[in-house]
Formats: C-alpha cells, sequence, structure tokens
C-alpha cells in the first residue's frame, strides 16, 4: 500500500472513517433464505451453465495464475487481488461484504421497517449489493452471494476474459472486447456513482425511506474511494498500459460528475418526487434532523448559507458536491466558473418556484457540470493545480458556505485527499505533511458525528490547514 493510501487511512481515523467505512459498499440487502431460494434470487442454487452468458463469476477470476495469489507477487499484476477483495474486516474488502450485510442486526432492522418481502429486497437492493446479473446472463461459477464482485466495476467478462491474459494483448483491445476502463476517470466516476450515488438501473436507487429505515448516508469522493478499493500498483507497467494516474483530476471530474448525476435524477419525475413530496433523497439530511426546541428563548439549529438563495425554513438540497465544484472551476477552470456558479444559484433558487422550474433548472446545472467534467478530464494538470484548489477551498469566498455537516464532511475530505497526492506526487514532504495532520484531525473533530457538528470550530480548524498548505507552495 504506497504513501498516499496510508496516509489518507490515518486522516480518516475520526468518525468520518467510520462513516465512509459505512458507506463505501452501501448496505447489502437480502432476505430469508428459504423465501430467497424459492424465487430463484440467491446465488447459492444451482445454476445450469446457459446457451449464451455474459457474466462469468468471481471463481473465473480466481485461479493462483489468475487474481487469487496469497502473495501480490505478480510480474504484471499483483494476482492477489481476489484475496484484497476477500478481505473480512479491512475497507479495502468492503464489497466483497456488500451481499452479507443485511445479515447483521442493522440490516435486518432495515429489511422489516420496509416491509420487503424477497422479491422487493431483490428489486430494489441487490443493484448495489451483488452483481445483479439477469439469471440468464449468469455463467456456471456465477455466484450473486459473491457481493459486488469483478465485474459489477470492470464489466460483463465474457468477451474480454481470454484476451486479457494473452502475451500479445494489449487494454485497447480488451475495452473493445467489454472491459470496462476505469482509469479514465468520466468511465470510473460514472461506474462508482451507479452505487456511491444511485442511477435509474434496478436496484440502484436510494430513497428517503430507505435512510429512515437506517440506511447510511450516501456521499462520494472518488478519489479517496478509490484509493481505499485499489487493489492494484501504479509500477511502469500499469503507466504503459493506462497512462499515469493523477490524484487531482480524479477528485476534481469526480466532483463534476457528481453534480451531474445528482441533477440528472433530481429532474426525473420518477426520483426527484414521492407523491406529493420531493423525494427527500437529495436534500440536506441535517437541515430538518435538527434538535427541536419549544420554549421561549429560540436558539436557531443553522447557519443561513450564503450562496443559497432559498426562502427561511426552506430544506435545502443537498449541495457539498456543488460547493467543492465550484471551487475546482475558480481554480481549475475559470472560463466556465461564471456560468457554473449561476447555474447552481439558479437551481437553489428555482426550489421556491415549483416542480417545473426546478426541473429546468436541475437540467441546466447539469449541462454545466458534464462541460466541467468535460474540460477536466481533457486538461492538463501541473505541480500547483492541488495548491490552488486547496486555497480556494479555504478562501473568503468558499468557507462560509460550510455551515452544513455534509458540505463540511466533503471539504475536509477533499483536504486531506489533495495534500496526500501531493505528497504522494512528491510536491510536499512526508514530514510537513505531518505537520498540518492536527489541523485536519481537528476539522474531522468538528465532523465527527452530526449531533456534534460545530461549523465555526469547523471552519477555524479547516482554515489553519488551508494556510499552513498554502506556506509550503
Amino acid at each position: 500500500m504506497g504513501s498516499r493510501v496510508r496516509s489518507a487511512i490515518d486522516g480518516m481515523r475520526h468518525a468520518v472513517a467510520r462513516h465512509a467505512k459505512r458507506v463505501l459498499p452501501a448496505l447489502g440487502i437480502t432476505s430469508g433464505a428459504i423465501a430467497a431460494v424459492a424465487l430463484g434470487l440467491t446465488g447459492s442454487e444451482p445454476l445450469q451453465a446457459q446457451n449464451s452468458y455474459s457474466f462469468t463469476g468471481v471463481a473465473s477470476c480466481a485461479g493462483s495464475t489468475c487474481h487469487g495469489r496469497s502473495e501480490g507477487n505478480g510480474a504484471i499484476v499483483r494476482q492477489d487481488e481476489i484475496a484484497t477483495w476477500q478481505s473480512p474486516s479491512a475497507v479495502s474488502g468492503a464489497h466483497s461484504r456488500a451481499y452479507n450485510v443485511l445479515h447483521n442486526r442493522r440490516g435486518r432492522q432495515i429489511v422489516a421497517s420496509l416491509g420487503y418481502n424477497a422479491q422487493q429486497e431483490a428489486e430494489n437492493c441487490y443493484g448495489c449489493h451483488a452483481t445483479f446479473a439477469p439469471v440468464s446472463q449468469r455463467g456456471p461459477k456465477f455466484q450473486l452471494d459473491d457481493g459486488v464482485g469483478c465485474e459489477s466495476c470492470h464489466g460483463a467478462a465474457i468477451g474480454w476474459i481470454d484476451s486479457h491474459y494473452e502475451v500479445q494483448g494489449t487494454h485497447p483491445n480488451n475495452v473493445r472486447n467489454g472491459l470496462t476502463p476505469l482509469e479514465q476517470p468520466q468511465e470510473r466516476a460514472r461506474v462508482c456513482l451507479d452505487c456511491h450515488y444511485g442511477s435509474t438501473d434496478r436496484g440502484q436507487f436510494v430513497t428517503h425511506a430507505m435512510m429512515a429505515a437506517g440506511h447510511p448516508r450516501i456521499t462520494f469522493e472518488l478519489d479517496l474511494f478509490s484509493s481505499f478499493q485499489q487493489h492494484h500498483d501504479v509500477d511502469d507497467d500499469y503507466v504503459q498500459r493506462k497512462g499515469r494516474p493523477d490524484s487531482v483530476r480524479l477528485w476534481a471530474v469526480g466532483q463534476a460528475e457528481a453534480v451531474a448525476r445528482a441533477t440528472d435524477l433530481f429532474a426525473r419525475p420518477d426520483y426527484g418526487t414521492e407523491g406529493v413530496f420531493p423525494q427527500l433523497y437529495f436534500y440536506d439530511c441535517h437541515s430538518c434532523h435538527r434538535a427541536i426546541t419549544d420554549g421561549p428563548d429560540r436558539r436557531l439549529t443553522f447557519e443561513t448559507n450564503p450562496a443559497r438563495p432559498i426562502t427561511f425554513g426552506q430544506p435545502p438540497f443537498n449541495d457539498e458536491n456543488i460547493i467543492m465544484l465550484s471551487s475546482v472551476a475558480d481554480a481549475l477552470a475559470p472560463s466556465r466558473a461564471e456560468a457554473f456558479r449561476s447555474a447552481a444559484r439558479g437551481f437553489h433558487d428555482a426550489m421556491d418556484q415549483g416542480r417545473p422550474e426546478a426541473q429546468a433548472a436541475a437540467i441546466a446545472l447539469r449541462t454545466e457540470a458534464l462541460a466541467l467534467s468535460n474540460a477536466l478530464a481533457a486538461r492538463s494538470f501541473g505541480n500547483n493545480d492541488a495548491f490552488a484548489v486547496i486555497e480556494r477551498i479555504g478562501s473568503d469566498a468558499t468557507a462560509p458556505r460550510f455551515t452544513d455537516y455534509a458540505g463540511s464532511v466533503q471539504a475536509v475530505m477533499a483536504v486531506d485527499t489533495l495534500l496526500n497526492a501531493m505528497v504522494s506526487d512528491g510536491r510536499v514532504t512526508l514530514g510537513a505533511a505531518a505537520g498540518i495532520r492536527a489541523n485536519i484531525n481537528r476539522a474531522y473533530a468538528a465532523v465527527a458525528s452530526p449531533g456534534g457538528y460545530r461549523p465555526a470550530a469547523f471552519r477555524e480548524a479547516l482554515g489553519s490547514a488551508v494556510n499552513a498548505i498554502g506556506r509550503l507552495r
């Protein structure tokens, strides 16, 4: 494990780490074994090999000459990827545990509270807690209870499983055969967002009802999450085949794609509304879930956000990724910054106008977010880019927007991630970064729990960290 990953994990050792680990695999859902087997929904029942299938299953990757070694000593790839993916306790094994999460107390309570039968559970939950391939496309080695297996991220393997280990094989040829090019930030972000935010595919959307039943709040940060799930080494061979990854690009594109996904789903009537109410999944949880006091002396439990033009008392759309992307645009794509900022303000403003206006504003904001995603994916990144983004996050224009728990968590993860990227790339020494760790940890402590969130203390701690990083430039 590289220094950037070790440092990232160390930086998350407060309650934010516990929060991230809860949401990384989403929540794995299943139901009573007898009912599930009766409906043919589990991965443990015998399957007949299909005449034509697409998904080969994790077992097809697990040979000792492939990805199933106990030690990562392969010549081209580590070859211990399955062992890393199967870790029973480390965050790197979260995907393999996704299907079985419901067997614990919390998972059982969620299904019971929602009143799901086995079929409803599968339809609403397996899309993120398993490689939920249609039965007709499952090969003889496929097991649904493997959880989020190789093919959830890398794509159905039948077309590329042979070509990807040919001696003269190439990565572009594998991609043509169906391998998902996860080295491309936009592709990776969209695959991850399917579960770590939501999609229109079956079983890949978390509702407010699910969260009311106990599902963790969803959050997304592509570079940090990629670090947690990285099963490969970025060595010379990797760079030759796929190019050298850039953490700043990965983080920035992830923010843009998160905004695009959120606004796309919100603009769809089947997702953005729930009966006569808006789908509250999209809104900032803690704007409503605050302490309520009923007495003569009122005590406001929130701060007005200067970049969110909504009526007093209106639940705000969760804008954690919008805030980050605004900082990215100012620092790295200034020609698009004002258009994005205007679209974001228009989107918030439309919340007071009505559903048609909010829908149109969401589509407009999505357009600007995708334009930024394209610009950031195509842009060359230099040594000062991480410094520029961190400076913008801590600037007088951005810092006052950290009035809410979700946005503040996103901000400290961003600063931590970008600092670790600079250490990994040799722009900042490990010793210098360690000297800033205390301020970053104070920022994490201020968001240790939603109920104990302290906005002023958070902004002070984050500002101290940002200023210290700036002095290293």
